[in-house]
This record gives structure tokens, sequence and C-alpha cells, in this order.
């Protein structure tokens, strides 16, 4: 782990916005020079805080109006289950996101849907069958609040 000033900080908040930006854009906004700035990126990203970079889609733009979140507590617990589970459920496309938790549930899941009809075929059809699923729980998104993160 790396030390972080406010300058680090400052450039991951900008790359956090937009990760298209180039070291020049970023500097003049940072008020340090191109070619510090652009140390300071390689630093990062050589430190492993900065990981690729993502494109975001806008899913209701996609013709996805529906966000669901979805705890799922396995039926039996072990090292196959949870591999075949994790294997099955990343093999579903609607399926956006999956974080093996600790809680209640054993995983959280991020389900798209066109609707609700077609979250419930997705839920019916897809993730009720995959192994080892035992009780399901469903949150449907209302609104969201992107934040850049601990910076």
């Amino acid at each position: 782990m790396i030390d972080l000033d406010d300058i680090d900080r400052a450039i991951l908040r900008a790359l956090v916005r937009d990760a298209t930006q180039t070291a020049v854009a970023i500097s003049g906004r940072i008020g340090l020079s191109q070619p510090a700035t652009w140390r300071r990126i390689k630093r990062l990203r050589d430190a492993g805080i900065l990981v690729g970079q993502r494109v975001s889609l806008d899913a209701a733009k996609l013709g996805f109006g529906v966000t669901v979140f979805l705890g799922i507590k396995l039926a039996t617990k072990g090292r196959v289950s949870l591999d075949d589970f994790e294997r099955a459920v990343t093999a579903i496309p609607e399926v956006q996101l999956v974080e093996h938790v600790l809680g209640l549930y054993d995983y959280r899941l991020r389900v798209v849907a066109r609707d609700l009809a077609d979250f419930e075929r997705v839920l019916r059809r897809r993730v009720m069958t995959l192994p080892g699923v035992g009780d399901v729980e469903a949150n449907v998104l209302l609104s969201e609040e992107r934040r850049p993160g601990p910076l």
C-alpha cells in the first residue's frame, strides 16, 4: 500500500468521474504539470490502485428498466456448492454483479430486466434453477446515487 496525498486523491477523483481524461486535462484541473501528473497516474497503476478502465452503461437506455437486488441463501454450503453456484450464476446475462457476502445471505446479485414480467421470468427460469439455491429475497431499486468512493 502506498501513501496517498491530496494530489493523488484529486487525480483518483478525476479519473473516477471520467477515466478517459488525459493527463493534460487532469493536470489543468489539479494545478500540477502534465509530466508530474502522468508519473503519479503511472505510480497509482503500478501500485494496483488504478485497475483497468471501465465503461458504465445506462441500463434503462438499453431497454432494461428494472434493477433488482437479490439476496441468495444456499441450501447447502461447501466448496463444491459455492463453485457450482458461482459458475452457473455468472453465465446469466441479466446478472450484472455477483457478491459473496457474510450475513443473512450467502450472495447478493444485481439483476437487470426489461420490466417486472421479464424479471419474473429471469427469477423463475434462471435464478431459482441454479445449483444449491435455497432462500431468495428481492429488493427492487427505486433510485440510485453514485458516489466516487472513499477519497
